[in-house]
């Protein structure tokens, strides 16, 4: 058995506990009343979503830990992805808990949170430090024979990565399948990456994969269940470890490229308010601006699931170089 075979055992498994789950669980998320809390000030279809349930993620959690475990054996660079999405997912499930029992917008305060995902970055770094495969070195994109060593500064730019990411992540997830669709074609990209660097990391990527597409099933607009601070900081972390145990943090600008634009729109916007007291964008995150601008959310959804899939495509001339 090849190792792309392991991958796709992955992915079907992943994807199978998850249509399993769904059923299961999303009438319980229903009857404990723990409904998605909507902005006042977002856009005014949204309001009748209040009543979908919320913190899915843990079933995207729960399949990727599933399909994850079988392949974990004499894998530590599987051992560390695992444990960091799970940690990061229990961050957000805290946040959500407390959103959804308050009834209010804020969950963890800002401190709290960010107090929580620089102690795992730490964590993670700490840990793989301990393994035969780790680097300060990364891959240059469309470079892929010339790597930059980053040395002592490697720490403080892997807490960079995963507070990027998770909140890249956390900002995308605004829309019915927008977040699931977008990370799943991240996670597609980093399963081919790890098979072309043949990294032991590659059935982990196929379990996030299966599980993120078996999500999407239920996700997918009208959705039945979102998937809360519980998914998207489980999938900015997910995202962010592979990248760095790949050695491929800098490719994180190209194939993730939608939540750093998600990401800049609010920077922007929250800059050009204080500096000015008016919007730079009819709303950010800027899937918002596009929808009070009259697109369908369907539409939004598409069109940001074809820049990350063209992105995707690029991420791969990237690694394989000129």
């Amino acid at each position: 058995m090849n190792s792309m075979n392991t991958a796709v055992y992955a992915v079907l498994i992943a994807f199978v506990a998850n249509i399993v789950l769904c059923p299961m669980l999303i009438p319980s998320l229903v009857k404990l009343k723990l409904g998605q809390f909507i902005r006042d000030d977002g856009p005014a279809g949204h309001k009748k979503k209040a009543a979908t349930p919320t913190m899915g993620g843990i079933m995207i959690i729960i399949s990727f830990l599933l399909a994850s475990l079988i392949f974990m054996r004499d894998n530590p660079e599987a051992v560390v992805i695992i444990l960091t999405t799970a940690a990061f997912g229990f961050i957000g499930f805290l946040d959500d808990f407390i959103k959804v029992t308050k009834r209010r917008s804020m969950g963890l305060r800002a401190y709290q949170k960010l107090i929580g995902q620089i102690i795992i970055s730490v964590g993670f770094i700490l840990f793989w430090r301990t393994m035969p495969g780790y680097s300060t070195e990364l891959i240059i994109p469309f470079f892929p024979d010339m790597t930059i060593d980053l040395g002592f500064f490697f720490p403080v730019f892997a807490c960079f990565i995963f507070l990027g990411s998770t909140n890249g992540a956390n900002l995308t997830d605004g829309l019915d399948g927008l977040a699931a669709g977008v990370t799943a074609l991240i996670a597609v990209f980093f399963m081919f990456a790890a098979w072309i660097l043949d990294s032991p990391a590659l059935p982990v990527a196929g379990a996030a994969v299966g599980s993120l597409l078996g999500f999407l099933l239920f996700n997918s607009h009208p959705a039945k269940v979102f998937m809360g601070d519980t998914g998207s900081l489980a999938l900015g972390g997910f995202v962010a470890a592979i990248a760095l145990i790949l050695q491929m943090p800098l490719f994180l600008v190209i194939v993730a490229v939608i939540y750093v634009i998600e990401s800049l729109s609010v920077i922007i916007q929250v800059g050009y308010f204080k500096l000015t007291r008016q919007r730079f964008f009819k709303m950010a995150p800027i899937h918002h601006a596009f929808e009070i601008s009259g697109w369908p959310e369907t539409k939004v959804v598409a069109f940001f699931y074809v820049i990350t899939a063209m992105a995707c495509l690029l991420g791969y001339l990237a690694l394989m170089g000129f």
